[in-house]
């Protein structure tokens, strides 16, 4: 709705702008004997026509009509497009679903949102992000807890903590009993604390690897971190802050990570990383990332893996899986485009049914960047 009235109202400015222009071109042009010299349109008519011209291509760019004409470009941008595209940024995939994107913005300005995680999350996962700012107010709790857990390893999460509308799920134990692997907070902390297998980089082993190379771990990122199990590891025995990306699909992952005093980050796996070049000490990549993701956006996120990563950062892989044939020919190569140092490199068969029926293998491994060269 915001968006539609936006570009209603700038369509109303051309009509307007455009009969004002014409009307002085008539009063100027009237037939007499001696017709004076023509006299030129003043600068603010122009300036004024050129920003709505301007601003209509902004907002129909990605969706050009069928017969679409080319306009010349004008010689300077003017200062109100460029104010717009500061304050209003949409990332042009949302315009390839003019459905969702109509009814993700079909909402009443400066009241509050409508509360549809669903649709956002459906939105992102087809690469509509960052989503096109809304000016209404955010839906909340309506009885947020009293307290909040002191440690990143509660007994229980509270339950006001999260608008349970859109779940089937009505609360965090219901979440525990049908998907322990999730929500049990304590799930991962053995395959991440002992060594049980090949696959296996216990914590302190980790911590110890880092600091004989003299490379302290003192921030860093954890990809489809789920709860933020492992973040909460980390602060909890080291100090170490971790960013975890999480989606909330099906459950309501991100107020999960955030009741546990960690840092959700809800940005899908084509996303950017929103931290600064070279900041990053750590980034692992836990069970989301799989053989699932196309190859394409698996690319360019371990390229910007490379860019958040410091000299002498380490990126650890956390079971990998995919199909045998797949990482000889396909991820190994990908992954040693980055150049790192292969500190850990372990390769394991896929034991269950699903890894038995495709020939899947997990990959375990730990790739320390290298220091640019000058």
């Amino acid at each position: 709705m915001g968006f539609t009235m936006g570009l209603n109202f700038v369509l109303l400015l051309v009509m307007v702008a455009t009969n004002i222009l014409s009307l002085y071109h008539l009063s100027s042009t009237v037939q007499t004997p001696n017709p004076p010299p023509p006299v030129p349109v003043p600068d603010h008519l122009l300036r004024q026509l050129n920003t709505i011209r301007a601003t209509i291509n902004h907002l129909t760019r990605h969706n050009p009509s069928s017969s679409s004409t080319t306009a010349e470009p004008s010689s300077a941008v003017p200062r109100d497009l460029i104010l717009h595209s500061q304050i209003g940024p949409i990332a042009s995939s949302c315009h390839n679903h003019p459905d969702l994107l109509h009814r993700y913005m079909n909402y009443t300005p400066f009241s509050t949102c409508p509360y549809d995680p669903d649709l956002q999350e459906t939105l992102i996962l087809n690469g509509c992000h960052p989503l096109p700012r809304r000016r209404c107010f955010s839906r909340t709790p309506s009885k947020p807890p009293s307290s909040l857990p002191l440690t990143p390893f509660p007994t229980s999460l509270p339950d006001s903590g999260v608008i349970w509308n859109k779940y089937s799920c009505k609360s965090f134990a219901c979440l525990s009993q049908n998907n322990p692997t999730g929500f049990d907070l304590n799930a991962q902390r053995s395959s991440l604390l002992k060594y049980t297998s090949e696959l296996d980089l216990p914590l302190t082993q980790f911590m110890q690897l880092a600091k004989s190379a003299n490379s302290p771990i003192r921030l860093g990122i954890d990809i489809g971190g789920g709860t933020g199990t492992f973040a909460a590891l980390m602060k909890k025995s080291y100090n170490v802050t971790m960013l975890t990306t999480t989606m909330n699909v099906n459950a309501p992952y991100n107020e999960a990570v955030a009741l546990r005093g960690l840092v959700p980050l809800h940005v899908p796996l084509q996303q950017r990383f929103p931290v600064f070049d070279g900041t990053m000490d750590l980034v692992r990549c836990g069970r989301a990332v799989n053989r699932w993701i196309p190859l394409s956006v698996m690319e360019f996120m371990f390229y910007d893996v490379d860019r958040v990563l410091r000299g002498g950062g380490y990126l650890w892989v956390d079971r990998f899986f995919s199909k045998a044939v797949d990482l000889e020919k396909i991820y190994g190569p990908l992954i040693g485009k980055l150049g790192y140092k292969k500190v850990k490199w372990a390769v394991a068969n896929k034991t269950d049914p699903s890894g038995l029926k495709h020939g899947e293998v997990y990959l375990s491994a730990l790739l320390q960047k290298p220091v640019s060269k000058s």
